[in-house]
């Protein structure tokens, strides 16, 4: 909780939070990424984590200021419950369409009389040392709720979802959001731009945080900044290594004079 509020106070200070996405299993990947990053995302929608994995990236940020997001495979209480209890500072929500899709992620995070969340926490109360009321409340009011706008019909609705209580950020994600076009695979199409551009504006005259989910270099992103983006993902751990492992490579061949692999 002290890490989600952290997150929220960098916001509030107008410091946009860099972060890094999580595929590995190794929680060293965290450990050592937490170093550079405000914020990992830990994906558990495309990627084979289990949950003692997930917990283990998120011990792996104990003594960090490192927020922990988790995005979960479904809009389902029972997948976010758990990954709750287990001490994610927050979850990432894919793939709503509706007002009433954002108000069941945000009553799954809280409990009641804000939401359903069953009362079970163990590393989230410091294994018991927060409980109660006092837990509850901290709970409920530093939780971070994400949804992802990646279908029309969510761009469609979003001005519901964003006036939705308890929501915390939206994400753009332009590969579904460009799909559901009818332009599957064409993320940078003009078109695809355009409505995120539009979400991202309609989003930053809110309270509510906006983010995109991309790819690309330093311009790419700053150029996101500009467009009032609060916290963006730079890359991720596979990324990491293969452009690395590529560039050094690449640099060792050319100095060899031998063609690239």
């Amino acid at each position: 909780m002290q890490n989600a509020q952290k997150f929220r106070d960098k916001i509030a200070r107008g410091q946009v939070c860099l972060g890094s996405y999580i595929s590995f299993t190794d929680p060293t990947v965290t450990e050592a990424l937490c170093s550079v990053s405000d914020f990992v995302w830990i994906d558990t929608e495309h990627n084979a984590l289990s949950l003692e994995t997930v917990q283990g990236h998120l011990m792996a940020t104990r003594g960090a200021d490192t927020a922990t997001l988790v995005r979960v495979p479904w809009n389902d209480p029972v997948l976010i419950k758990p990954v709750l209890d287990i001490g994610a500072d927050g979850v990432i929500v894919p793939l709503v369409r509706t007002a009433d899709d954002v108000r069941r992620a945000v009553a799954a995070c809280r409990y009641p009389p804000d939401g359903i969340r069953g009362f079970g926490p163990r590393r989230a109360s410091g294994y018991g040392r927060l409980s109660g009321p006092d837990y509850c409340r901290l709970a409920n009011e530093t939780i971070i709720v994400v949804v992802q706008i990646e279908h029309i019909e969510a761009v469609q609705n979003l001005d519901e979802i964003l006036a939705v209580p308890g929501l915390t950020s939206i994400v753009v994600g332009p590969n579904d959001l460009a799909g559901s076009m009818g332009l599957m695979g064409q993320p940078g199409h003009p078109e695809v731009q355009r409505v995120m551009e539009a979400i991202v504006a309609r989003t930053v005259k809110t309270s509510v945080y906006a983010s995109v989910s991309i790819g690309g270099g330093p311009e790419d992103f700053a150029a996101w900044v500009r467009r009032g983006v609060q916290w963006i993902g730079l890359g991720g751990d596979l990324g990491y290594m293969l452009g690395a492992a590529r560039q050094l490579t690449g640099q060792v061949r050319e100095r060899l004079g031998q063609p690239a692999a």
